[in-house]
């Protein structure tokens, strides 16, 4: 697994020394239009969006509700 995170030239007139960084244009496209849209997806429900509960299995218990909500809308809107 390798990062693949565009570089950021801060104005620099020449590049960074050293090995130059992997970068994939088409694998980070499709990162935003899968795991950005899940974490939009996710933000509707307003009790996930700040973590109000102190016991954390009561918290992933509510994220897996909400996922199988966003995953049963999609499947019965098809």
């Amino acid at each position: 697994m390798r990062p693949n995170i565009p570089e950021n030239p801060r104005g620099r007139k020449t590049p960074k020394r050293g090995r130059r960084r992997h970068f994939d244009a088409a694998i980070f496209e499709e990162r935003f239009s899968t795991i950005e849209r899940v974490f939009a997806w996710e933000d509707k429900f307003g009790r996930l969006l700040l973590r109000f509960e102190r016991i954390s299995d009561v918290h992933y218990a509510l994220k897996t509700l909400a996922y199988t909500m966003i995953n049963l809308r999609h499947y019965c809107r098809s």
